[in-house]
């Protein structure tokens, strides 16, 4: 089955999840901007998979490596994205840089020389 891999922000992350059975998993929410129209993504990880999820805040950009699992339970199917790799990225755009000096009201307090030939 091949892999796919997303790219988005993080919207939310849901606390792990524990069932009876001992299985584990917790769902997360990425954002898409690579589309005129943003979509909500939701993802899973499973068992020790969800500890990737640690140090990351919604906000944060990130890269989701996924597979697509498909079950059938009571004559009802479900599609789950369930991630294998959540790597952290850089932000889309950075805020530009400024290359123009501070001007002296920055500096409130400091002394200014008016007699400098530079």
């Amino acid at each position: 089955m091949p892999a796919y891999e997303m790219d988005g922000t993080v919207k939310l992350i849901n606390e792990t999840q524990t069932f009876n059975s001992g299985f584990t998993k917790r769902e997360f929410v990425i954002t898409t901007d690579d589309d005129r129209y943003p979509q909500s993504i939701k993802f899973e990880c499973v068992k020790d998979r969800i500890a990737q999820l640690d140090g990351i805040a919604p906000g944060q950009r990130v890269k989701v490596s996924f597979d697509i699992r498909g079950n059938e339970y009571n004559d009802k199917f479900f599609v789950n994205l369930t991630a294998w790799k959540v790597e952290t990225s850089a932000p889309a755009s950075a805020p530009p840089i400024s290359e123009e000096p501070p001007f002296e009201e920055d500096f409130p307090g400091e002394i200014v020389e008016e007699d400098s030939p530079f």
